[in-house]
């Protein structure tokens, strides 16, 4: 298992700098549209439209991020890798591929 722990500490290392840099992206992306800005009627609708899109994904990329911290703070915990809702062992794969999951597939949905 400490194996395990090795490689699911060094992807969670990993998806935090992911994280990280999508978020500091989405930053830009959300920036206010200056009114003074000379677009059309049209792109200035497009534009708040797709500022809308990234600000939900920017919140979405920050919960991930609270979530992977939260992951690696707790990787030695007893609890880790236990589903919250069912009690049950979180498949390795799903940890993985989900490593600030606290649930097991069956539970997520």
């Amino acid at each position: 298992m400490n194996t395990d722990k090795e490689q699911i500490k060094n992807q969670i290392k990993k998806e935090i700098v992911l994280t990280q840099t999508h978020i500091s992206t989405l930053k830009e992306f959300t920036k206010p549209i200056a009114p003074d800005c000379a677009i059309g009627r049209v792109s200035r609708m497009d534009a708040i439209n797709n500022k809308s899109i990234n600000d939900a994904a920017l919140r979405k990329a920050l919960v991930k991020l609270s979530g992977l911290k939260y992951a690696l703070d707790t990787i030695n915990d007893s609890g880790f890798g236990i589903c919250v809702k069912c009690g049950k062992q979180i498949p390795i794969g799903r940890i993985m591929l989900v490593p600030h999951s606290r649930f097991c597939a069956k539970c997520a949905d």
